[in-house]
């Protein structure tokens, strides 16, 4: 990386650097930019996308019983009753708000 173009970048970023911790700086882009090529240059044309190096899928919790607890919903009869909806969720924490307007949560203006 160019002198000029860490010290761009600094700017934007509104740091102030000293010579010493522009210098030590860039080598450290140097270095992620070394790997970086190195990374873009291996062949990966035949991998599967993966989210996770060791997850083979998804880890989801189930929505039940904890979540609407936790949001103060009254357990219905039934066990279909028992079963959390979005709605009924969104009920109870809506009914938390200080002021809302239909569904919405009013909030002060900032500006």
């Amino acid at each position: 990386m160019e002198a000029e173009e860490l010290q761009a970048t600094a700017r934007m970023a509104r740091l102030s650097l000293s010579p010493a911790e522009e210098e030590r700086l860039r080598g450290a882009v140097e270095r992620m930019l070394v790997y970086c090529s190195h990374m873009a240059s291996l062949p990966v044309d035949d991998l599967e996308p993966t989210t996770h190096a060791l997850l083979s899928k998804n880890r989801l919790r189930a929505d039940e019983g904890p979540a609407e607890q936790a949001a103060g919903v009254p357990a219905a009869a039934g066990p279909a009753a028992a079963a959390p909806t979005p709605v009924r969720l969104a009920d109870a924490l809506l009914a938390n708000a200080p002021e809302r307007e239909d569904r919405f949560i009013l909030i002060p203006n900032v500006l």
